[in-house]
């Protein structure tokens, strides 16, 4: 039990992480360059971990990384920004509160983790949650956000649930760094023929691309794959439901905004769902041993 609530408490890292994110990306670093932006933010995180890991990819691993630094990093960065950019944040967040779901639905086929009827009902009080945390929108709401707001769902949940299904005796350490590093190249790359020479930022903009880089980026991704290796992935999926709630938390604390009573109550919701889910893995440990193969809440 005591093994589980480090791992619970070790993954919520990546989602208060991320949502922390938001608010340095908005106030301290240039609009106009989401390329450049995710290599900054991809290609130093890779680079940190694999002076740390000290070890290179080998066989089907140079494949593996180039797919998973596509997929969890290339297109989930540059996707996300285009939607920040377009949609409004209550949209943007509610979309993407539907990970679990999409973290569930591919994990059933691929690692046979079958959802219950628990987790079911802890998904739809934590999405119901996270709707109330962000509120509702007004106006037009531009399809081509919508889209890039959903594939980037898809490739995020689709890169996890691989890294998952191709974990090996390899450290976890080493697997994250080849990933980044992959998906920094690339995005380098692309970023100079797109967007030309790297944005001149200030003292402070350099100071947004490390914390983002370290904190955000390097940190955040070792902290969510350990929850993949070791919790199934619609539970991982619920504890991502802290990232729109850490934005909105922000929000107050850094900005001087201030909680209504449905975003009070919705902050509530995630918390008992994430909590559900929990102690149904408790419960189940009283006559399993190990990492449970399968949802269970």
């Amino acid at each position: 039990m005591e093994a589980t609530l480090r791992t619970v408490a070790v993954t919520a890292v990546a989602p208060i992480a991320w949502g922390a994110t938001y608010v340095v990306t908005r106030h301290a670093l240039p609009a106009d360059a989401p390329l450049w932006g995710a290599a900054l933010r991809a290609l130093p995180a890779g680079l940190l971990l694999w002076a740390l890991a000290r070890r290179r990819p080998r066989g089907s691993w140079w494949a593996k990384a180039l797919v998973l630094g596509l997929l969890n990093f290339a297109a989930f960065f540059v996707l996300v920004y285009v939607s920040a950019h377009l949609l409004p944040s209550s949209i943007a967040a509610s979309v993407m509160a539907l990970a679990p779901l999409a973290l569930a639905g591919i994990a059933w086929p691929l690692l046979g983790q079958r959802p219950t009827v628990r987790w079911a009902l802890a998904s739809a009080v934590g999405i119901a949650g996270v709707l109330l945390v962000v509120g509702g929108s007004t106006g037009a709401i531009p399809p081509v956000g919508v889209i890039a707001s959903l594939l980037a769902l898809m490739a995020s949940s689709s890169g996890a649930i691989l890294t998952t299904r191709w974990r090996d005796e390899t450290p976890l350490l080493a697997t994250t760094a080849w990933q980044l590093t992959a998906g920094g190249l690339v995005l380098v790359v692309v970023a100079a023929v797109g967007e030309g020479p790297p944005p001149r930022v200030d003292a402070a903009g350099v100071a947004a691309y490390a914390g983002i880089a370290v904190v955000a980026t390097a940190l955040a991704f070792v902290c969510w794959f350990t929850g993949l290796r070791h919790l199934p992935a619609g539970t991982v999926g619920l504890i991502g439901l802290l990232n729109p709630v850490t934005g909105v938390l922000l929000g107050v604390l850094v900005g001087g905004e201030t909680l209504t009573g449905p975003q009070l109550i919705g902050i509530a919701a995630v918390l008992a769902a994430i909590a559900a889910t929990h102690a149904r893995r408790r419960s189940s440990r009283r006559s399993t041993r190990g990492p449970v193969p399968s949802p269970k809440g």
